[in-house]
């Protein structure tokens, strides 16, 4: 009996012991659970604070933005030399305008602060809504009633540069737009038609509701073009990922080229004869690229150029739209022969064909484009610095050494001998794409030009041209001459 007795609570003290264990175990789960959420919660209350909470007041819709109206005046905005490029004044009686003392040259770069924010007025407007005057100085307005000086953001524009551009595009629609390779520092960026962001609140309903001319739509970010033969540099980065001998390339072009019955003919019918790749390249053939266009792996295609930033999104905090590009295995023959020269249902914006060329510039490597380059209060003591990010590499050493051979061919002896200057080393691609069922085009130009370390890439595009002109080419010229 007592060894029974003795027995059964030996494993009752057990069963008491697995209790107490799981018990714990139990205890220290939820323990742990709770610290990984306190942490969480912790983590996304910093991240907030350091990176979303920006994004999140600067939204249209958060009604914080109209308590901030009410006690600061919205500070100014300056181009990288210090120049006002909007400001706002008050009158005698407090009543506030704001101001853009350059019209309708930074229309769609600065944009509006009424009927909706655009622009770097809206990228910023919590910063200029934000007044960091001396303490003492808000202390007193406060008590006074009266309201606080915004801070004022300057801006990477050049205003040379731009005017520059905005005359050189004259009244063509188009846009142009020009970053620093080694910063993303967007120097100039035009778009026409345009307006006159002092007269908004005047002629607002008229532009909404003129979908001719969509004088608010923001080509260089928003305009979805087909690319033409700027399209050719992805056609012919593949071509070379595809054929290591690429060197060996030889093509004879008779000014067109037919395959299951589809004739693709080059611009204006023109001849090139006999041909290797890189004279391909720098003429532009259209028969040459649909011939090698054909032999590709069109899912190849595709991957490298979801790699290179069609169908997603583009590395921005402005608003814009993205390229898309549809070629796959079960495209036909007539889709291919469209798309690797350029036409087709490809669609890239001006921006994003000027990243491209700036990551080339850059020996392969992309930084983020961006705008607001110092945040500083009105006494121009700086409160926030922003610097350049880097996105990711596009292209391997090997293939920048490449590329910049055959975009320097389209300078030296190809379509874009416009370029050839003492001033600069140009590099680049002109494009012609057809639309209006070709009895129009849109001419493009994308690429960037270097001297002394110093460089521009640049994308323009002039819409409604004569077929198989290069009026892009000009324009970027213009502007290079004024850079360097």
């Amino acid at each position: 009996t007592s060894i029974l007795n003795a027995t059964g609570y030996i494993q009752n003290s057990k069963k008491s012991k697995k209790k107490s264990i799981n018990s714990n175990r139990q205890i220290m789960v939820i323990t742990y659970l709770m610290l990984i959420f306190f942490a969480s919660m912790i983590g996304y209350f910093v991240k907030f604070q350091v990176k979303d909470s920006d994004e999140v007041i600067n939204n249209n819709y958060n009604k914080r933005q109209e308590v901030l109206s009410e006690s600061i005046v919205r500070g100014s905005i300056l181009s990288s030399d210090g120049q006002i490029l909007a400001q706002t004044l008050v009158d005698d009686s407090g009543n506030e305008t704001r101001n853009y003392p350059f019209g309708t040259l930074f229309a769609h770069s600065v944009g509006f602060s009424t009927h909706g924010k655009t622009g770097v007025e809206l990228l910023a407007n919590y910063k200029l809504l934000t007044s960091n005057s001396p303490i003492t100085e808000i202390a007193e307005n406060e008590f006074k009633g009266e309201k606080n000086i915004g801070d004022n953001v300057i801006t990477s524009l050049d205003v040379n540069l731009t005017k520059v551009a905005y005359n050189a595009l004259e009244d063509n629609q188009g846009a142009v737009i020009a970053i620093e390779p080694s910063t993303g520092k967007i120097i100039t960026m035009i778009s026409k038609p345009d307006f006159d962001p002092n007269t908004i609140d005047d002629i607002y309903d008229t532009l909404v509701a003129d979908s001719n001319n969509s004088n608010l739509l923001n080509r260089a970010t928003n305009g979805l073009y087909t690319p033409g033969s700027t399209f050719k540099v992805f056609t012919l980065l593949e071509y070379i990922r595809e054929n290591p001998n690429y060197s060996d390339y030889t093509y004879d072009c008779e000014g067109s080229i037919t395959n299951e019955g589809i004739t693709i003919k080059c611009a204006s019918g023109r001849w090139h004869g006999s041909e290797d790749l890189l004279s391909s390249f720098a003429n532009s053939c259209n028969s040459s690229f649909v011939n090698l266009g054909l032999t590709l792996d069109k899912n190849k295609l595709k991957n490298l150029c979801e790699s290179l930033l069609f169908n997603s999104d583009l590395p921005l905090s402005m608003s814009y739209k993205s390229s898309t590009f549809v070629l796959d295995s079960n495209s036909s023959t007539f889709e291919t022969m469209q798309t690797v020269m350029g036409q087709g249902k490809t669609l890239i914006t001006p921006i994003h064909l000027a990243m491209i060329a700036s990551a080339i510039a850059n020996d392969g490597v992309l930084m983020k484009p961006y705008m607001v380059t110092d945040v500083q209060n009105y006494l121009g003591t700086s409160v926030k610095k922003y610097t350049p990010n880097t996105v990711q590499t596009l292209f391997s050493s090997s293939e920048v050494d490449t590329l910049n051979t055959f975009l320097r061919a389209v300078v030296t002896k190809g379509t874009g001998t416009k370029l050839n200057s003492d001033l600069y080393t140009a590099y680049g691609k002109t494009g012609t794409a057809q639309i209006n069922d070709g009895s129009q085009s849109n001419s493009l130009f994308m690429g960037y030009a270097e001297q002394d370390g110093k460089q521009l890439a640049i994308c323009v595009v002039l819409e409604d041209m004569p077929e198989g002109s290069t009026p892009a080419v000009p324009v970027a010229k213009a502007i290079f001459d004024e850079y360097f």
